[in-house]
């Protein structure tokens, strides 16, 4: 059972990585890819906390843009590293701990929106940070949870 397990769980990280990849860099954003690159930066970077989710959030109730493009940009952000939270633990036990799983998602999202801005692929926004940080602590917790339980489980059993 273990085996089938870690062949589903194998499986569906590979299939996690390749799209996260194809969404963080191969999905065209429609950025300004013909301005030099130094105007490029200047142009899609937010380096304000909160500036675009608090705009999100605003744009809900008010109805200022379509619903979908807010709920779109804040769950998606979010939910698209939540998965690490699972995943990484799961294969690295050192990252099991809290600080050094902090510490490796922060390099980790840090370097995806360095590469997403020098590419042209996408912004390097705070706010995607912050939210897919949070995405992958969720992630980080779900995976305490469940390993907590089956620990709890198991000394039962003994």
């Amino acid at each position: 059972m273990k085996k089938i397990i870690r062949l589903i769980m194998g499986i569906s990280f590979l299939s996690y990585l390749c799209a996260l990849t194809v969404l963080l860099f191969f999905i065209s954003r429609g950025y300004w890819s013909d301005m030099p690159l130094m105007e490029y930066m200047k142009h899609s970077s937010n380096f304000v906390p909160f500036k675009t989710i608090n705009g999100y959030v605003m744009a809900i109730p008010n109805g200022s843009m379509n619903l979908i493009i807010p709920i779109k940009n804040l769950a998606g952000n979010v939910a698209a590293f939540l998965p690490m939270g699972i995943f990484l633990p799961y294969y690295i036990r050192r990252l099991n701990r809290l600080k050094s799983f902090t510490i490796t998602m922060t390099v980790m999202i840090l370097s995806v929106e360095i590469i997403q801005l020098v590419s042209r692929r996408g912004s390097l926004d705070i706010d995607d940070f912050i939210l897919n940080i949070i995405g992958a602590l969720i992630g980080f917790g779900l995976w305490k949870a469940m390993t907590a339980r089956k620990a709890r489980k198991n000394a039962v059993n003994v």
